[in-house]
C-alpha cells in the first residue's frame, strides 16, 4: 500500500490498493497456480482475494497493522522488514508502504536503524519503500517476478540512486505503465507507475515496454484494458526504450528522445569531454552551461487576494495613480507575447488606515468590501494590514528598468507541447502565478537571444522529462529554470556571434509583428546552433 503519512490517517497512512488496479497488476504476471507468491504488505488483502480468486494457492503475506491482519489466516501479522524469510518466490507483488522519513512513526525509524539492508544500502534521506523493493528483490528466485504500485519520483532522485543502481545490477524492467494524475487512491494525487521487474543476470538488452496514461480520469475497466493491450489513442502513449543505466536518472521515454536530450546538453557543455549526462547537481556540478548562470530568477509577489487588489477602470486621483503597479497574469502569456496588463494597488508604504482613508480615498473605498478576506490572508508571522500585499518577494529584482522574460509558475502539458515563455517590457510585475527572469550584469547573450531559446522545442523536450514535473504539470520556480542547459555564445567565433544577432533580431522581430514565417526562419537559425 503507497503511504504517507498524514492528519487523520493512522500511524501506517495507508492508501489501499483499488480492486481494479490489483487484478490489472495480477493479470501482468507470467506463472502458474502453484508458484510461490509473496505479498509483502497485504492491507485489505485485495491481492490475496483475486490471487485466491484466480486460483493461486501457494502464498505467503506479511501485514504489520493487527487490524487488517486477521481477515485471512495465513497473512502474518508481523514487519516485512524485520521478518526472517528464507524461502524464494515466483511472484512478489502489491503496494508498498511508501513513507517518506521525517513522517515515519518512531517505531519504524528504530526497526530501520537496526536493519542490515537498510545500514548498508540507504540513509534517512531515503524513502521506506525502497527496502521493500530491495528486500523483495532478494526474496525473488531467479527469473521472479516483481510487480508493485509506487509513485513515480524515486525514478529519478539522487537518494534512491542505491536502490536503482541495485536493481540494474540484478535484473531489469519488462513493462513500466506511467498514470500520471490518474485518481487512483482515495484522498490521495500522486504521480503512479505499476511496473515489472525480472531478477536475473542476463538479458539486460530487452527493452522495456513502457505505456503513459495521461488523462486525468477515474480509470474503466475499458482503459484499462486498452493501457494492458497497449493500444495508442489520444490519451494513452506507447513506446519502448532500452535498459535503464546506473549512475543516471531514469527517464520514461524512448531511445530517440534521450538522445536528443544528451545532444542538447551536449551543445550547452562548457568544456568538451564525454561526460554529457550529469543529473545530480548536487553531487556533482553539471558539465552543461545552465540559465542560472546568465540569468536571475524570482517568483512573483504574493497579494494574498488578487481580485481585491485589482483595479477595473476606477476613477483615481493623480497620487493614487502613482501608487499602482502594472501586473501580468499567467493566463494573459502566449509563446513570446502578453495579451492584458492589469493595474493593481499598491500602497504598502502607507502607515495607517487614516492615512489610507485621506490619501488614498478610492483605494479606500474598493479594498471595504474586502476586508474580511483580506483579514484572513496567511499573516507570515506578522501583522499585516489589509491595504497591504503580504509577502513582497523580490520585489527590489522586480523593480527596475531592465526588460524580463515571465512564465507561468505551473504549466500542464498533456495536450500541448509549448511552453510560455514572454518578453516583458520593464516595471510590469509579476504576482505569485507567474516567475520572472532577468539577465545578469555580465551577461552579454540578449534577452531576447534567451527568450528564443526557451520557447524552442529542445527546452520542452528538456523539462517534460527532466523538470520538476509532477502528473502533467510542469513547475517553473527559481530552481527548475536556473536548471535548463543554455547555449552560450562563443564571442570569439564570428558564425556564432552572427547567429547570436540573427536570432536576436528575429525573435524581437516576431513580438512585433507575429509572423509565422519569421517565427519558422527563427527555429532555422537556432538549430544552426546546434547542428
Amino acid at each position: 500500500m503507497i503511504t504517507e503519512k498524514i492528519i487523520n490517517k493512522n500511524k501506517y497512512g495507508q492508501y489501499f490498493t483499488p480492486e481494479l488496479i490489483a487484478d490489472f497488476m495480477i493479470e501482468l504476471a507470467n506463472i502458474d497456480t502453484e508458484s510461490k507468491i509473496l505479498e509483502p504488505s497485504s492491507g485489505k488483502g485485495v491481492f490475496i482475494k483475486l490471487l485466491i480468486e484466480k486460483g493461486f494457492k501457494n502464498i505467503t503475506a506479511y501485514e504489520i497493522d493487527s487490524e487488517l491482519s486477521e481477515k485471512f489466516d495465513f497473512v502474518r501479522n508481523e514487519s516485512f522488514v524485520s521478518a526472517n524469510i528464507s524461502e524464494k518466490f515466483k511472484l512478489i507483488i502489491g503496494n508498498p508502504p511508501y513513507i517518506r522519513w521525517k513522517n515515519l512513526e518512531e517505531e519504524l525509524k528504530t526497526e530501520l536503524a537496526t536493519n542490515h539492508l537498510w545500514n548498508k544500502y540507504f540513509n534517512s534521506l531515503c524513502d521506506y519503500s525502497y527496502l521493500f523493493i530491495l528486500k523483495s528483490i532478494k526474496l525473488l528466485e531467479d527469473k521472479g517476478q516483481l510487480i508493485f504500485i509506487t509513485p513515480e519520483y524515486w525514478l529519478n532522485t539522487m537518494h534512491s540512486i542505491t536502490l536503482r543502481n541495485y536493481m540494474l545490477r540484478n535484473g531489469y524492467f519488462s513493462e513500466i505503465y506511467h498514470f500520471n494524475e490518474t485518481p487512483i487512491f482515495e484522498k490521495a494525487t500522486v504521480s503512479t507507475i505499476v511496473f515489472k521487474y525480472i531478477k536475473a543476470s542476463g538479458n539486460k538488452n530487452q527493452k522495456i515496454d513502457i505505456v503513459k496514461y495521461y488523462k486525468n480520469q477515474q480509470l474503466t475497466n475499458d482503459i484499462i484494458q486498452n493501457i494492458k493491450n497497449k493500444k495508442a489513442n489520444n490519451d494513452i502513449e506507447v513506446l519502448t526504450a532500452s535498459q535503464f543505466k546506473e549512475n543516471e536518472r531514469w527517464i520514461l521515454a524512448d531511445d530517440e528522445k534521450i538522445s536528443e536530450m544528451k545532444q542538447f546538453e551536449e551543445h550547452c557543455l562548457k568544456q568538451q569531454n564525454n561526460n554529457l549526462l550529469l543529473l545530480f547537481e548536487n553531487d556533482k556540478k553539471n558539465n552543461f552551461y545552465t540559465i542560472g548562470d546568465f540569468c536571475n530568477i524570482g517568483n512573483g509577489m504574493v497579494s494574498g487576494l488578487d481580485k481585491a487588489f485589482q483595479l477595473n477602470g476606477e476613477t483615481l486621483t493623480e497620487y493614487e495613480k502613482q501608487n499602482t503597479i502594472k501586473v501580468i497574469k499567467a493566463k494573459n502569456l502566449q509563446p513570446y507575447f502578453y495579451d492584458e496588463i492589469t493595474s493593481y494597488i499598491f500602497a504598502n508604504h502607507i502607515e495607517s488606515e487614516e492615512n489610507l482613508k485621506s490619501d488614498f480615498p478610492n483605494f479606500y473605498n474598493r479594498l471595504q468590501k474586502f476586508i474580511p478576506q483580506l483579514e484572513k490572508r496567511y499573516q507570515y508571522n506578522r501583522k499585516i494590514n489589509y491595504w497591504e500585499w503580504v509577502f513582497l518577494r523580490n520585489f527590489n529584482l522586480f523593480n527596475s528598468d531592465k526588460a524580463r522574460i515571465f512564465v507561468p509558475c505551473k504549466e500542464r502539458i498533456s495536450n500541448k507541447n509549448y511552453f510560455r515563455f514572454v518578453y516583458v517590457e520593464a516595471n510590469i510585475f509579476p504576482t505569485q502565478d507567474v516567475t520572472a527572469i532577468f539577465k545578469k550584469e555580465n551577461t552579454k547573450e540578449s534577452l531576447h537571444y534567451i527568450l528564443a531559446l526557451l520557447n524552442n522545442y529542445r527546452t520542452f523536450n528538456w523539462l517534460k522529462y527532466n523538470g520538476v514535473v509532477k502528473g502533467n504539470i510542469v513547475e517553473f520556480s527559481e530552481k527548475p529554470i536556473a536548471s535548463i542547459p543554455f547555449r552560450a555564445i562563443n564571442w570569439s567565433d564570428k558564425n556564432e556571434v552572427a547567429l547570436h544577432n540573427d536570432i536576436s533580431e528575429l525573435c524581437e522581430n516576431y513580438i512585433t509583428k507575429n509572423s509565422p514565417e519569421l517565427l519558422q526562419e527563427l527555429n532555422y537559425k537556432i538549430d544552426k546552433l546546434f547542428q
